[in-house]
C-alpha cells in the first residue's frame, strides 16, 4: 500500500488511557505535518512517515492514550487545516510568530535555527545573511525569515535588494537551486544538512553557524485548552521518562526556555 496516496495514516493502534477532550475524532489524535520537510516530516523508504515530529507525536498520543494519525499537508495550509476542523494538531516545524499566535494556541518544543546552501558548481558562497544583497534567493513559502529579509531590504540591501522566491516545499527550493534558477537556498539547519548528505556534495552550506534562532511549537485550534492542556501533560511525561530529550539530542536540536517562547511571541 502506498501511503502517500492515502489522507491519514494510523501509525500505533490506540492504547488504554484517558481520551482526550476537543479532538476532531474519539480516540484519535490526528496530526496535520508537511511530510515533505526531512529530516523532521517526510516519507521514508517504505513510504511511512518518519521523521522528529512524527516519533515525537507518536510517542505523545500514545501516552494519551490515543492513535496517532498524520495527515500530509502542505506548510501553508495548515493553520487553515486546524482551524478547518481537518486535524487537531499541527506538528510541522511551525516557528512561533506573533501573527500566527493571533490564529493559533501554540504548545512550544524544539529550538533551531537556519543556514546557507549553494549549489557545488555554481561557485557562489554565502557566510551571512548580510552577504545575501542581490543575490536571488529560495526557501519555503512563508518562511519565517523572509521577514528577516524584509529588514535587509529596507536597510543594508536597499538598492541591492534580496530577491526572494518562494516554493511550496523545501525539495523543490533545493531543486531551483540546483538547476541554477537561484543563487542560494535558506532553510532549516537541519533541513539542508539532510539535504546535503542526500545529494553527495551537490548541494554545499556555505555558512559558517546557524542565523536567525527560531523557537518551534505545535498548534492547535485557538481556544482549544481541553486538548492544548492533554498535550502539554503528554509532552511533560515525555520529559520525565527521557524519550523526549532523546529525541532532541537525536536531531541535534533543543528545547526552548519559557523566556525564549515569550520573546518569540514577542511579548
Amino acid at each position: 500500500m502506498n501511503l502517500k496516496t492515502m489522507t491519514a495514516v494510523a501509525l500505533i493502534a490506540t492504547a488504554s488511557g484517558a481520551i482526550a477532550e476537543g479532538t476532531v475524532t474519539a480516540g484519535a489524535l490526528k496530526i496535520g505535518t508537511d511530510l515533505t520537510y526531512p529530516p523532521y516530516n517526510y516519507f521514508d523508504d517504505q513510504n511511512a512517515p518518519a521523521g522528529f515530529d512524527v516519533e515525537l507525536m507518536t510517542a505523545l498520543a500514545e501516552k494519551a492514550g490515543l492513535s496517532a494519525e498524520f495527515l500530509d499537508t502542505r506548510f501553508e495550509n495548515l493553520i487553515l487545516g486546524v482551524n478547518g476542523g481537518q486535524f487537531d494538531v499541527i506538528a510541522s516545524t511551525l516557528y512561533v510568530k506573533p501573527e500566527r499566535a493571533e490564529r493559533i494556541d501554540y504548545i512550544p518544543y524544539m529550538k533551531t535555527g537556519v543556514s546557507i546552501a549553494v549549489a557545488e558548481t555554481s561557485g557562489k558562497s554565502f557566510a551571512t545573511p548580510n552577504d545575501l544583497c542581490g543575490a536571488t534567493v529560495a526557501s519555503i513559502k512563508g518562511a519565517a525569515w523572509l521577514e528577516d529579509f524584509a529588514k535587509l531590504n529596507e536597510g543594508l540591501c536597499n538598492g541591492n535588494p534580496i530577491d526572494s522566491r518562494e516554493f511550496p516545499t523545501s525539495p523543490e527550493a533545493t531543486q531551483a537551486l540546483l538547476s541554477g534558477g537561484v543563487d542560494a537556498q535558506v532553510e532549516d539547519s537541519a533541513v539542508l544538512g539532510s539535504a546535503a548528505a542526500k545529494l553527495n556534495g551537490r548541494l554545499m552550506i556555505s555558512s559558517t553557524e546557524q542565523f536567525y534562532p527560531v523557537i518551534v511549537g505545535l498548534g492547535v485550534q485557538k481556544g482549544n485548552e481541553a486538548l492544548a492542556a492533554e498535550i502539554r501533560e503528554a509532552l511533560a511525561e515525555l520529559e520525565a521518562d527521557g524519550t523526549y530529550p532523546a529525541l532532541l539530542a537525536k536531531y541535534n536540536v533543543a528545547k526552548p526556555s519559557d523566556e525564549e517562547f515569550r520573546a518569540a511571541l514577542g511579548q
